[in-house]
C-alpha cells in the first residue's frame, strides 16, 4: 500500500520554459493526487522558494533556469528536504551544454564536433562548413534552436540564439534518426525515435500534439539499440545523473550513436518522451510519478509504503 505523503509540486517558475513547466507540473500533480497524496502546487514565478509546513518531499517539474540549473536543488539541499531527480551539481553541469560536451569528450562518449560563439559579429569559422546547429548554452526545450544550412543564414541564426544567453553552442549537424534514451532508477528505458511530420524537432513540433510521430521501442536491431542505450547511459553518468533523466541521441545511417544533450528534468506533458519510454517498459504515468517520489525518499531513508 502506498503511504500518503505531503508533496509540494514545483511548476511554472521564471524561465522561458514556464508554459511547458506548468503543463508538466499539473499532469504530475493530478497523477499524485489520484494515488492519494496530498499535493500543494507551488509556482516560484519570482525565483523564490517557499514550502508549506509539513512538506515531506518536493516533486520538481520546473524546466529551464532556476528549476533545472541546480539553483532550486541547492536551496532544497540547504533546507534538508528530499526532492525528485538529479542533484545540484549534476543539474548545473547538464544544463550547461558546454560542460556537458566536455564531460562527454573526457569520457569518450560520442558527441558532435562543436565550437562556442559569444559575439553576434563573429564570422563563420573558415575551417567549418554548414550545415550546423546553433543552441543557447543554458536553455532547454529547443528554446533559441536554429539551423544554418547556408553561410548567409549565419548572422541571423547566431543573433537569434544570443538573445537567449551570452554563449551559443555551435555543433556539426548530424544527419540521421533522432532518438532519446530515458533513464529510470539507473537503467535505460526503451529507446524512443521522434519523427516530425514536417521540419525539425523544434519547440513547436515538440509541444504541439499531432506534429511529431513517436516510435517506442524504436525500430532498430538489438545491437544498435544497445549502442544507443549505452551512449545515453554513459552521458547521463558523465554529468553525475541520478534517479531519472533523458538523453537525446542522433543515430547515423551506419548505426552510430551521437549524443546531443542530457536532460535532468525531462518534460512530463502529454507529448513528452520520458513517459512514452516508461510506458513501453510497463509503467503507467501514475506509476512513473510514484517511482520518482520513491527514489527521492529512498535517499533520505524515508519509507513510502
Amino acid at each position: 500500500m502506498i503511504r500518503e505523503l505531503n508533496v509540494a509540486v514545483l511548476l511554472g517558475g521564471p524561465s522561458a520554459e514556464r508554459e511547458v513547466s506548468l503543463r508538466s507540473g499539473e499532469a504530475a500533480a493530478a497523477a499524485l493526487e489520484s494515488l492519494g497524496h496530498h499535493v500543494t502546487r507551488i509556482d516560484p514565478v519570482a525565483g523564490r522558494l517557499e514550502l508549506p509546513s509539513g512538506t515531506e518531499v518536493v516533486f520538481l517539474a520546473l524546466h529551464g533556469s532556476y528549476g533545472e540549473d541546480g539553483t532550486v536543488q541547492a536551496e532544497l539541499d540547504a533546507l534538508g528536504v528530499p526532492y525528485t531527480g538529479c542533484g545540484a551539481e549534476a543539474s548545473r553541469v547538464a544544463f550547461d551544454k558546454i560542460l556537458t560536451k566536455q564531460r562527454c569528450v573526457e569520457r569518450g562518449i560520442p558527441t558532435a564536433r562543436y565550437f562556442v560563439a559569444r559575439d553576434p559579429a563573429m564570422p563563420f569559422p573558415a575551417d567549418w562548413q554548414p550545415p550546423v546547429v546553433v543552441k543557447p548554452v543554458r536553455q532547454g526545450s529547443s528554446v533559441g534552436l536554429g539551423f544554418v544550412n547556408e553561410l548567409a543564414e549565419w548572422p541571423a541564426r547566431l543573433g537569434a540564439a544570443l538573445e537567449h544567453g551570452d554563449e551559443v553552442l555551435v555543433e556539426e549537424r548530424i544527419v540521421g534518426r533522432e532518438t532519446t534514451v530515458g533513464v529510470l532508477a539507473g537503467e535505460p528505458l526503451p529507446v524512443v525515435e521522434v519523427r516530425p511530420i514536417a521540419g525539425a524537432y523544434d519547440y513547436a513540433n515538440k509541444y504541439t500534439a499531432g506534429r511529431t510521430e513517436y516510435f517506442c521501442p524504436a525500430p532498430f536491431d538489438e545491437q544498435v539499440t544497445r549502442r544507443i542505450q549505452r551512449a545515453g547511459m554513459g552521458a547521463f553518468l558523465a554529468v553525475g545523473g541520478r534517479d531519472f533523466g533523458r538523453v537525446d541521441v542522433m543515430v547515423t545511417a551506419a548505426g552510430d550513436p551521437v549524443v546531443l544533450e542530457v536532460n535532468t528534468l525531462p518534460g512530463l506533458t502529454e507529448t513528452s518522451l520520458l513517459p512514452k519510454a516508461a510506458a513501453a517498459a510497463g509503467f503507467s504515468y501514475e506509476q512513473l510519478c510514484q517511482r520518482m517520489l520513491e527514489l527521492a525518499l529512498d535517499r533520505s531513508g524515508c519509507a513510502t509504503s
